[in-house]
């Protein structure tokens, strides 16, 4: 029996995360080994490895999508690997691991961290550093959307009153939560880019982006100028030994800041704006036939990679837009990423001699992660049966999505779950939303149900 210690991370710290640990947990279960997992999640580490955790470790197992220090482990067989290949078969992970674990000493971790930082580099890049931003506004604009649908409960005018409990549930989302929105998300495109260095130029970049119009677009834009211009300045400026410490503080916000604001207000702002402010008017006077076709790349987009890349792409596209005040994607993305997990899960329950007991244990989470918004509950699923279930769920979660925009459902909330539709006003056609997301449900769980071989 070997004693494993683990890590899993991913940039949103949420699902994944705790998938992979659960799926390394099982497999060393499975194998009659030890372990003891600790996940750095969007609250911080839970289940914190200490020193005489990792001293009686014979191997480390780091899955992970994002950097994690490796220097505590220093003299230990490390293993590295993925979240989504934790995720598919934590036994073949562990048995990996006690094959191919190496040691590496202190010096040779340097090399470790540079080396992983290239390999992400090199397979990520521009999505790495957008990914960064967008797992960072992602608390800010949940907790700023769900003021604004409370805001609504009162009385879809009731916030124009001043004074009101309303207007300033209004104030704290609106006002302030969606103020800080595109300066946080072009901010933190910048630090991953470029460190620390390049988190001032960054918020400077996005906060005009705001007052100019120019949207999620123009932060996004700002973003990627500031980080690029301070990694430019960092690598090319060289200053005596005595005046480093300036570089960080004085040097480099101020001359990427200056850089960054100047191409923003006489370059590059007021084209994006336009294209912003076209991009809002097309959707909000987009025909039905076009809305529902619309609807169904972004509902297919949810569903393709459950949680990965494309469904991370179509939640920020959709989540740029509450901004603008065009509500109706977020509906679309929301409904469509619920319709996976709830799909396999009724499955589960109506054809149940083609899972085995495991599977419609675990059909029971799949549940409750789907009507909490959760499209990674369908990811085990997947994992195990890819060319049944993956089609499966596409249609689903594209029926839904088209459904929700032929019906002009809107959500002013950017995520939540079932839990936002009691909300008075939080969602636009409440009625029809729902038959959306019942529709790409029994899609779904249709096609799984069909598909699938008898397990019994």
């Amino acid at each position: 029996m070997a004693k494993i210690v683990a890590v899993t991370a991913c940039p949103t710290g949420i699902a994944h995360t705790y998938m992979a640990a659960e799926s390394l947990k099982v497999g060393a279960e499975k194998l009659g080994h030890e372990i003891k997992v600790e996940t750095m999640g969007s609250a911080g580490s839970e289940n914190k490895l200490t020193n005489e955790d990792i001293a009686q470790a014979d191997i480390v197992i780091i899955a992970a999508d994002t950097n994690v220090n490796t220097e505590r482990f220093a003299g230990k067989p490390i293993y590295m690997t993925s979240t989504g290949i934790a995720i598919k078969d934590g036994v073949a992970v562990i048995n990996e691991a006690l094959k191919k674990a190496t040691v590496t000493m202190e010096k040779e971790v340097a090399k470790i961290e540079e080396m992983k930082a290239q390999r992400s580099a090199q397979r990520s890049g521009v999505y790495k550093h957008l990914m960064t931003g967008v797992s960072h506004i992602i608390p800010i604009v949940v907790a700023g959307g769900l003021c604004i649908a409370l805001s609504f409960a009162f009385g879809i005018h009731a916030a124009e009153e001043e004074g009101s409990l309303a207007a300033a549930l209004m104030r704290i989302g609106g006002g302030a939560a969606f103020a800080l929105m595109v300066p946080v998300l072009a901010g933190y495109i910048a630090y991953s880019i470029a460190d620390r260095p390049g988190l001032t130029p960054g918020l400077i970049g996005g906060m005009l982006a705001n007052q100019i119009g120019a949207g999620f677009l123009g932060g996004i834009l700002a973003g990627f100028i500031a980080g690029y211009i301070t990694l430019g300045l960092k690598k090319s400026i060289k200053l005596p030994k005595s005046l480093e410490g300036l570089m960080p503080v004085l040097v480099l916000p101020l001359l990427s800041s200056l850089a960054t604001g100047l191409l923003m207000i006489y370059v590059i702002g007021t084209p994006v704006k336009g294209i912003m402010d076209w991009l809002t008017v097309s959707l909000n006077n987009m025909s039905t036939a076009n809305a529902a076709i619309l609807g169904l790349i972004l509902g297919a987009m949810m569903a393709v990679d459950m949680g990965g890349p494309v469904n991370k792409a179509a939640y920020a596209f959709a989540v740029g837009l509450l901004g603008s005040n065009t509500f109706e994607p977020m509906a679309a993305v929301m409904a469509a990423g619920m319709t996976p997990p709830l799909g396999i899960a009724l499955a589960t329950f109506i054809a149940k001699n083609k899972f085995t007991k495991e599977e419609r244990e675990a059909g029971k989470a799949a549940a409750v992660l789907g009507v909490s918004f959760i499209t990674e509950g369908a990811i085990p699923f997947a994992a195990a049966d890819p060319l049944r279930v993956i089609p499966s769920i596409i249609a689903g979660s594209a029926v839904t999505g088209a459904l929700s925009m032929f019906f002009r459902c809107t959500l002013r909330a950017p995520h939540g779950g079932i839990f936002v539709l009691p909300i008075p006003n939080a969602v636009g056609n409440l009625g029809f939303y729902i038959i959306a997301i019942i529709a790409g449900t029994l899609v779904t769980a249709a096609l799984v149900s069909a598909l699938k071989p008898r397990k019994q």
